[in-house]
């Protein structure tokens, strides 16, 4: 439940995102969506305007949708004080800390006026150690940082420093010329070509003063019924001409001259366009209506409004419009279902029917993401086979299977008769999901993980298909001595191993023949099977009757059948020729990745796209290849560092 009312339009989907503000907003995201996990505080700063404010909004509105049953509190420092000084005047002092001590999420902004407030900087202290102590999250806004803030309790500098600190800069000419055409689609208007890119080269302080010059443009627009030339602009908003570097006055006066008129205007324009408006207006008018109504954007529809003539058969428009919105409604029930790994993704696609495409592919990387692993069939635990390897062997498997961090990592066992080290890998797969229901286990052959992550490039869910193995807890790949030859392969075992290896997940490996014997292997992907521990099984000690893998296929018990792909295509695999490992080898030309053993790569641009490719299956190299890193704290970690 927000404590504060709110400006509707300061949301993350109105937010335009630039170089100097994604650390910013990309934080604020994260803590919107797991408050008090993660940046705690999440200090904010920047010069006047730049879209604190906005973002403190964002947070709030965001928590108020996602979080419904959570206390959030947006409130500016000046307000704080005016409760903290009735609350001493009235003798309700306990009260007002009580009501804020049961917070989910505090947003204080305009914190630097804390400065000499000796009383106010006690109260906030306490606040905020109780409200740390039970896991609330608690953003600020300020115009500087902790540091620079004058007569400030060293206490308080320490407190807003032990989280996130994070400035917003100016923003650059392609943001500002973004903020103007998002503002201009907002209030329905349109700007001529050139426009929005001449008003960003003028020398705004911030974004408020550039939002007062547009207010001006999109009333002389709406008062004159016409569309405002680039050469009129700087007469019109009385600014010389930039190009010789003179500076521009305070537009912010422009935003307060405006201000309280375009509300009026903008009623009175609905009310004109609504009588006065053709029969295929109304009825584009009508259908966005309705459907903004549900939160969908309106904006295909809204813009051909602006059209002198009608933009084709209106039926057909609006079908196609109906058509789009059920499909989102689809693929959120599909979301829904595979429970979204990626909540924050879905913000902005799931509701805009121009986005059907990405949101189609966000919903195929989810189902990749949560795709489940084969299951361990029955069979005997390490105990019962202990007597047939060698206890070094015996002790290694147990310590995967122990809590505490295994003392080699990865284990490494190899026997001729693969199936006798496998037999041990069985084992110790039942016994660590015995020992802990719900850890996360991978099995694979190496052959079978480099099918699958060509699979994967060929439907455009790598990303997720890479999270989906870098987040297991053991990890066991049986014949891997099939990577002898290989290159993209390698790379991507080579990159799960270190994966795994920083979080502290656990390795199991076999193969017929020891590292050194897997010829054609990278030198730093065979030093990563040797860090831990090598083992050779005896291929007589165990009897013939004794099983290995046993392996099961997991059914996805998130969805049922195909019902997930009702409403729109499937992605197909069917076009892609994926030949047996065996057959794959290192181009020899420079192109890198895997290729076809024996066969020419040439690129069929004549082709009919619907039709199996007739040269042999290809890989990207991997500079050809974007390494997707879906969530916001891997990419802010990577910032912040």
């Amino acid at each position: 439940m927000v404590t504060t009312d709110l400006d509707p339009r300061f949301t993350f989907e109105s937010f335009v995102v630039g170089p100097a503000n994604r650390l910013a907003c990309a934080a604020a995201k994260r803590v919107a969506d797991a408050p008090g996990t993660s940046y705690n505080p999440l200090f904010i700063y920047s010069a006047s305007g730049l879209g604190k404010s906005h973002i403190l909004s964002s947070i709030a509105h965001y928590a108020a949708r996602v979080h419904p049953d959570f206390g959030v509190t947006y409130i500016a420092l000046e307000s704080f004080l005016e409760e903290m000084t009735t609350a001493v005047q009235s003798g309700t002092e306990d009260d007002l800390r009580e009501r804020y001590e049961g917070l989910h999420i505090l947003l204080m902004d305009d914190v630097q006026f804390l400065a000499g407030q000796t009383e106010a900087q006690e109260l906030l202290l306490r606040l905020l150690d109780s409200l740390s102590g039970t896991g609330s999250q608690i953003v600020l806004a300020s115009d500087r940082p902790p540091a620079d803030m004058e007569h400030l309790d060293a206490r308080l500098v320490s407190r807003f420093s032990g989280g996130l600190i994070v400035d917003i800069g100016a923003p650059e000419f392609e943001t500002r010329v973004a903020i103007l055409r998002r503002k201009a689609e907002e209030r329905n208007q349109r700007l001529e070509p050139g426009v929005a890119e001449t008003l960003a080269r003028f020398p705004f302080k911030n974004v408020r003063e550039l939002s007062g010059s547009l207010n001006k443009i999109l009333a002389v627009q709406d008062l004159e019924g016409r569309q405002v030339e680039t050469a009129e602009l700087a007469e019109l908003i009385g600014l010389e001409d930039k190009a010789q570097g003179e500076a521009a006055p305070d537009a912010a006066a422009l935003l307060d001259e405006f201000g309280s008129f375009i509300e009026e205007l903008a009623a009175t324009v609905a009310t004109k366009v609504e009588r006065e408006e053709t029969p295929w207006r109304r009825k584009l008018r009508q259908t966005a209506e309705t459907f903004e109504r549900d939160g969908y954007s309106g904006t295909r529809l809204r813009r051909m409004l602006e059209l002198d003539e009608p933009p084709g058969d209106i039926e057909e428009i609006t079908a196609k419009f109906r058509e789009d919105v059920e499909q989102l409604r689809e693929i959120t029930k599909g979301l829904d279902r595979v429970g979204n790994p990626w909540p924050e993704a879905a913000i902005g696609l799931i509701k805009e029917p121009d986005r059907v495409a990405e949101a189609q592919a966000l919903l195929a990387s989810a189902v990749e993401r949560v795709r489940p692993f084969p299951l361990m069939g029955e069979g005997p635990s390490i105990e019962e086979l202990a007597e047939y390897f060698p206890p070094v062997a015996v002790k290694a498997a147990q310590q995967l299977v122990a809590e505490e961090r295994p003392e080699y990592n990865p284990l490494y066992v190899w026997c001729k008769e693969q199936r006798v080290a496998e037999a041990l890998m069985g084992a110790t797969g039942r016994s660590y999901r015995a020992h802990d229901a719900r850890s996360h286990i991978a099995i694979t052959s190496a052959g079978e993980f480099a099918q699958d992550f060509i699979r994967a490039l060929s439907i455009g869910v790598a990303g997720a298909w890479r999270e989906r193995w870098w987040t297991v807890d053991l990890l066991l790949v049986y014949g891997v001595q099939e990577l002898s030859g290989t290159e993209r392969a390698q790379d991507e075992f080579f990159h799960l191993f270190e994966a795994m290896n920083r979080r502290g997940a656990k390795v199991f490996i076999v193969a017929d023949r020891d590292p050194s014997g897997i010829s054609g292997i990278d030198d730093r992907l065979s030093s990563r099977f040797e860090m831990g521990l090598v083992v050779e099984v005896d291929a007589s000690a165990l009897p013939a009757d004794i099983g290995g893998l046993n392996l099961e296929e997991a059914p996805p018990e998130f969805i049922q059948s195909d019902d997930l792909w009702v409403g729109f295509d499937r992605p197909k695999i069917s076009d892609v020729v994926i030949p047996p490992l065996a057959d794959l080898q290192i181009s020899d030309d420079g192109r890198g990745g895997l290729f076809e053993g024996g066969g020419d790569w040439a690129s069929d641009e004549d082709a009919d796209p619907g039709e199996a490719p007739s040269g042999p299956a290809w890989s990207p190299s991997r500079e050809n290849v974007v390494w997707n890193w879906p969530t916001i704290e891997d990419r802010i970690e990577e910032d912040v560092d």
